[in-house]
């Protein structure tokens, strides 16, 4: 059963901006819609003939997920569902570092992976179904579409939970934080599916966030300190640098690290006066290692100027499956709030 052309893979996933207080229920339109925020790789499940799996940035990830490509089983042909893979921890906690070990493994490694740390597949939209383009449809058709695909499935495939519900949603987002959900993404009940658009919005905790890592102070092999970056007005700028960074951090983040591609927005060397906030000696220049920017997350206090962090943040983890061009300078976007 052959899928639409604009739906063969690659294709573009709708997109949430970032808010900073719950949505009321009548914010959106059709009314809100609350679903919690996974701490996973957002993956589209393609079932055309064969199972193949992609990601937000369109790249094909089946050969990484063996053992979801198996779940995909339960799907009849011409579906296509848009979801985030996870792996929970024998505490019952998401782990994100073991989708990343998944992307660098490869042979008998991955092989060791996907028996020791088997991935689930949290389900929240549908994009196709029996071969029928279903993103026109507003995202409670798209829901019941989905539901009823759910009804005979067993894990590791599994229906996202959504709520229409303001206090259950801010119950959600209190209580599943020791689990490891980040927040909500809040979606209206009329709105269609749009690639590209950012028509959801995300609510996380406010303790991190997302920003570039465009050089670092030290190896790319073995980096001591991250020099961060911001998108204002079209231009990466630095913004700051992290605390020095854990040794296992460092091994981790070594493997994924790469030398520019191209053209840096960066000097190999910043001036004193211009960044003395990573001249912890005030006695000269540092040196930075420039590297291919790639989207950690960071924690932050709140202590900034414009936009640059006046203390050394904390590295929390690297999102190389976050493009760069969605990293935001934080600008909110005002809506109805709870």
């Amino acid at each position: 059963m052959a899928l639409p052309a604009e739906l063969q893979p690659p294709f573009e996933v709708a997109l949430a901006r970032p808010v900073s207080s719950i949505p009321a229920a009548g914010a959106l339109p059709g009314g809100s819609r609350y679903e919690p925020k996974w701490d996973g790789f957002r993956l589209c499940i393609v079932v055309d003939e064969q199972v193949s799996l992609w990601s937000r940035q369109g790249k094909d990830l089946t050969k990484r997920f063996p053992d979801l490509v198996a779940a995909a089983e339960q799907l009849p042909d011409g579906v296509i569902l848009d979801g985030e893979v996870v792996f929970w921890s024998p505490e019952g906690r998401l782990e994100f570092d073991a989708l990343l070990r998944r992307l660098n493994a490869g042979g008998k490694r991955l092989r060791e992976l996907v028996h020791a740390e088997p991935v689930s597949y949290a389900a929240f939209d549908v994009l196709a179904v029996a071969g029928r383009d279903t993103r026109g449809l507003g995202l409670n058709g798209r829901r019941e579409l989905l539901e009823e695909l759910a009804q005979d499935w067993s894990p590791p495939l599994n229906l996202s939970p959504i709520t229409s519900d303001p206090a259950e949603a801010e119950r959600w987002f209190d209580a599943l934080v020791p689990s490891g959900v980040e927040g909500l993404v809040v979606k209206g009940g009329a709105q269609a599916y749009r690639g590209g658009q950012r028509d959801w919005v995300k609510v996380k905790h406010r303790d991190t966030r997302d920003v570039v890592c465009g050089a670092v102070i030290g190896s790319r092999e073995r980096p001591r300190e991250l020099v961060l970056g911001l998108p204002v007005k079209g231009e990466l700028r630095i913004v700051g640098r992290s605390s020095v960074l854990p040794a296992a951090a460092s091994r981790a983040l070594g493997e994924i690290l790469q030398a520019p591609g191209g053209d840096h927005p960066w000097p190999a060397e910043v001036k004193t006066g211009a960044l003395s906030r990573f001249n912890r000696d005030g006695r000269g220049p540092v040196a930075l290692t420039l590297v291919e920017p790639i989207v950690v997350e960071i924690s932050a206090d709140t202590a900034t100027t414009g936009y640059s962090f006046r203390h050394a943040v904390r590295f929390v983890r690297a999102r190389p499956e976050v493009p760069v061009e969605e990293v935001d300078a934080g600008d909110d976007v005002s809506i109805g709030v709870i």
